[in-house]
């Protein structure tokens, strides 16, 4: 019964008591929701901020300061194709229990999964190498040497990861999201042209020859990563989401999607305001945007986009081997979870601790110009992987054995086979495109 039905048959005092009663089961209803949205907001967010990490924010610079704001069309479509992507594999995480490898490996076998999982982890490498490089340019910036910025940086994450229980290490990470704030600050400091990226915001361009088309599929690459994937659903399983909460993460996985994605906004529209309008456009890693910044935003520009680098890179570093190492383990059966203590899960933190030494030695040792192209080429790496990935998603998301009446809509899987369509199609032409300027230049 309602406030307003009861109004003409009972007094004033008992209506106010009916009125209160009933707003303090409201209040209890919103108060449980928020909670419940906080036991499980966690993995959605942190997957996608990991995705601003120091290879996506080279990539995100250089997309910039080489083309300006004409590649902003591509964040539209790519957080659209990003929020289904990841819903998807989250929502795989909790109707099955299981981590996107290990379903992957019972359906199609080992030798599949084994090939894929080697893929992945030359990827990935590349993806960690890029991470403490990011750290080594940032904290330089900063006045900072590498020499020592490096080591401490990979012992501090190496230390929180190991040591550390989920719950610990989820709020850490929840944390390091917060310090994102810093690119979109940098960017308002450096005074772009608003109306001009609004425009090339929902105004598509397009250039045809081979470094846009690069561009476009770093863009694609780093924003839409396959390792995020096999993270996300590993996270929602270990995280212990359960199918009645479902509806809250899913706005755990948008809200992080949406966050990603305007932050990348800001990192190219800063870079396209400062970099490319003075005509000097090739930059050597994200530290150099930081540098350039100085002289044509000021030194407080320079400062917060070099420490969101150096928060970034720290995330990323942390999370990128953990990713690896989930689904390296999940894929060929070994235990993994950061619950679980170095004797119980040997493989998982034996692999996560070879790819931050791998890393770290790699950046102490090659030049920051020798390890620009294994960046890059991790990014692009990535773009070409990803279609197969999102197959092997696509059919086990459909699977109405496996998931029920929680399969894909027709919505989720069209815009979800577009994404594949696009990125095979990228990949082709931007061979087509190499061979035919190679040709032409000889």
């Amino acid at each position: 019964m309602t406030c307003a039905e009861v109004e003409g048959g009972i007094d004033a005092g008992s209506l106010l008591l009916v009125r209160s009663t009933v707003g303090r089961n409201r209040f209890r209803t919103w108060r449980r929701n928020v909670a419940v949205f906080l036991a499980v907001v966690g993995p959605g967010i942190i997957t996608a901020n990991v995705d601003n990490d120091a290879g996506g924010i080279l990539t995100y610079s250089q997309a910039g300061a080489r083309y300006g704001y004409s590649l902003l069309w591509s964040l539209i479509p790519v957080t659209v194709a990003l929020i289904v992507v990841q819903e998807m594999v989250a929502r795989m995480g909790v109707v099955t229990g299981k981590g996107l490898a290990d379903l992957i490996r019972e359906e199609y076998g080992l030798r599949t999964t084994f090939i894929l999982m080697v893929l992945l982890l030359l990827a990935d490498f590349g993806n960690t190498i890029s991470e403490f490089a990011g750290l080594a340019s940032g904290t330089q910036v900063l006045g900072i040497s590498r020499y020592l910025a490096v080591p401490l940086g990979a012992f501090v994450v190496w230390g929180l990861v190991v040591k550390g229980t989920y719950r610990m290490v989820e709020k850490v990470f929840l944390v390091a999201c917060l310090f994102y704030i810093a690119y979109p600050i940098s960017c308002f400091l450096a005074h772009p042209q608003w109306s001009v990226a609004l425009r090339q915001t929902v105004l598509p361009s397009f250039q045809w020859n081979a470094g846009y088309l690069y561009m476009l599929m770093g863009v694609v690459g780093t924003t839409i990563a396959p390792w995020m994937q096999f993270y996300l659903q590993s996270a929602v399983v270990e995280k212990g989401v359960k199918l009645k909460d479902y509806a809250l993460s899913r706005w755990d996985v948008i809200s992080g999607c949406l966050i990603t994605d305007v932050v990348a906004f800001f990192i190219i529209v800063a870079c396209a305001a400062t970099i490319y309008a003075s005509g000097h456009r090739e930059i050597r890693d994200a530290g150099d945007a930081a540098l350039a910044l100085r002289p044509l935003a000021g030194r407080a520009a320079s400062a917060l986009f070099a420490f969101g680098l150096c928060n970034a890179s720290l995330f990323s570093a942390s999370i990128l081997p953990l990713a690896t190492a989930y689904y390296v383990c999940e894929g060929l059966g070994f235990e993994s979870g950061i619950d679980k203590r170095l004797h119980e899960a040997p493989a998982f933190y034996s692999l996560y601790t070879g790819l931050i030494v791998a890393g770290v030695l790699t950046v102490m040792v090659l030049s920051p110009s020798k390890q620009v192209p294994i960046i890059l080429f991790s990014q692009v790496v990535n773009g070409i992987l990803l279609p197969f990935v999102l197959i092997f998603m696509l059919r086990l998301a459909n699977r109405e054995d496996l998931m029920g009446s929680h399969r894909n809509s027709r919505a989720f899987n069209a815009i979800a086979w577009a994404t594949c369509v696009v990125m095979i199609g990228l990949t082709l032409v931007l061979m087509i495109s190499s061979v035919t300027s190679g040709q032409a230049a000889g």
